[in-house]
């Protein structure tokens, strides 16, 4: 049937057969064409559809455009997929292309991953045949890789034989946890009035120099130790001063050890001097890094990500850069989609879990900016460090009115807790609301009940203070692991007015209860 048709068109029939849309139009105007050939005609052209011209790993193509980040490839045979990572031949250090867009004629825009200075046209680029792959397992303890999975710490390569892919599909429902647990910090602040999930995302908020650092490194050395669990820290668009003097502290503090093979963390770095394709991928990169320790060796994984915004500001440059038109404050129309695609792979299965702990920087202190707004919304819980709380000499500087937690509700956390936690924070913010007349006026203007209430607030302000294992180098004090009943008994006696016989100081920078106590006799002694 197909050649009795051709043969209708004459000379034109062999341009049609190369153009089978053109065909399909030139064929459906013949009105003289009966029903029954018409339909022949499109079986006929449905045939003459090409199938997708998907290269093979190692086709090579040549560099046709540098455009700062951007960079357009040519093949000759094939197309390698969109995310597909592309090696440039002979560059060192290597240079990844990471495919963004198919713009025909066998072209693809890619993203570097690296500086592109001195790449120039008609460079060799070879298909890796793969998303970009990086290096995962315990090999990567206690090392520092970039977004490509190379090592950065100048300690040779990574040791091990795991490589996986930093593009995945988040798990699938059936294979999700739908129980909701607790995961004990051993930090008092945290586990008694905004407790961390399983699997959750926490948003750690705070400026400069009231102790994210110590904190973030006393929660991957208890996560450690309580649940035999390894952490990964992404370092994304931060300062590199910054990733350096935390790399140090780590190595001090005792979670990177240096010598043997007893590290806690992995780090991934992708500081702002990356171009912004490394800065868009290095989430991704650690998060993969956790992903292998929940799914293949079954642990509870932390991952740790400095900063969330610099995700968010790195795939709006990359937006742009690939032509896309902007969407509300000049962010990529995609925002929800990229923040969304990443977010739902921190979860927990059957198998482990990844709880994730988010520094948010919020851009001119405006909560309603698109990119802090559209992180919000993953959010289980907020921690807030306070420059206020920090200068009382109270760390960690967590303020306990403002952070918040999604599973501080009574039938998770159980009864005695949640009322605990609420008692707490009535105290503090029945205080609060006295320190004005206590300015004005003096302690003694207020009433008894007041007095009292002054009196618990200032006990409950010192204990929620606690030395940190991490900074036992700094400090001087021992630090305290406190388990959650110890907490929850410590503040439990302590609005029961069972402690009201003890002084203020003894409160300070103790552990449980038990260290109370054991301060307090001190205390009497000197005093006899």
């Amino acid at each position: 049937m197909a050649s009795r048709i051709l043969a209708r068109f004459g000379r034109k029939a062999p341009q049609l057969l190369s153009n089978p849309s053109r065909a399909a139009q030139q064929f459906f105007r013949h009105s003289n064409l009966s029903n029954r050939v018409v339909f022949g005609l499109k079986i006929f052209v449905s045939d003459l559809k090409e199938k997708p011209n998907v290269s093979k790993a190692g086709a090579k193509g040549r560099v046709a455009v540098v455009i700062g980040a951007v960079v357009d490839v040519q093949f000759d045979e094939g197309l390698p997929p969109i995310l597909n990572g592309l090696e440039v031949v002979g560059r060192k250090p290597r240079l990844i292309l990471e495919v963004a867009q198919h713009l025909g004629d066998n072209l693809v825009r890619t993203i570097a991953m690296d500086g592109t200075e001195g790449l120039v046209r008609g460079q060799e680029v070879v298909d890796t045949g793969d998303p970009i792959k990086i290096p995962v397992g315990p090999g990567t303890l206690g090392r520092i890789i970039n977004v490509i999975g190379e090592p950065i710490d100048e300690r040779g390569p990574i040791d091990t034989k795991h490589y996986a892919p930093i593009h995945a599909d988040a798990p699938q429902f059936v294979d999700m946890s739908v129980e909701q647990e607790i995961l004990v910090t051993g930090i008092k602040v945290v586990d008694l009035l905004a407790p961390y999930a399983k699997g959750g995302k926490i948003g750690l908020f705070g400026g400069a120099g009231v102790g994210k650092t110590v904190l973030i490194m006393e929660l991957i050395n208890n996560v450690a130790k309580a649940h035999g669990g390894y952490s990964v820290f992404a370092g994304v668009g931060e300062r590199t001063r910054e990733g350096n003097d935390l790399y140090h502290e780590m190595i001090q503090g005792g979670v990177i050890d240096l010598k043997g093979k007893s590290s806690k963390v992995s780090l991934v770095y992708g500081q702002m001097n990356e171009p912004p394709g490394a800065r868009a991928r290095v989430c991704l990169t650690g998060l993969t890094v956790a992903e292998y320790f929940r799914d293949q060796e079954g642990q509870d994984v932390l991952l740790f990500i400095d900063n969330i915004f610099r995700f968010t500001q790195a795939g709006s440059e990359v937006s742009a850069l690939l032509g896309r038109i902007p969407s509300a404050v000049g962010y990529q129309p995609t925002l929800a989609t990229d923040m969304g695609s990443m977010q739902e792979r921190i979860t927990t299965t059957k198998k482990g879990s990844i709880t994730s702990v988010q520094a948010i920087y919020v851009p001119a202190d405006d909560l309603t900016d698109p990119a802090p707004a559209t992180t919000f919304a993953h959010l289980d819980a907020t921690t807030v460090l306070s420059r206020g709380i920090a200068e009382l000499a109270i760390y960690p500087a967590v303020d306990p009115l403002d952070s918040t937690s999604r599973i501080m509700d009574p039938n998770i956390v159980g009864q005695r807790h949640y009322d605990t936690a609420r008692g707490v924070q009535k105290i503090l913010q029945d205080y609060k609301s006295l320190q004005d007349i206590i300015a004005i006026l003096g302690m003694d203007e207020l009433s008894e009940e007041d007095k009292l209430t002054v009196s618990r607030a200032r006990k409950i302000q010192r204990f929620l203070s606690q030395p940190f294992q991490v900074a036992e180098v700094f400090t001087g004090h021992e630090g305290k692991f406190v388990t959650l009943d110890e907490t929850i008994k410590g503040f439990d006696m302590i609005l029961k007015g069972e402690l009201d016989h003890i002084p203020e100081v003894a409160f300070y920078m103790q552990g449980g209860i038990d260290d109370v106590f054991k301060k307090a006799e001190e205390l009497a002694k000197q005093h006899s």
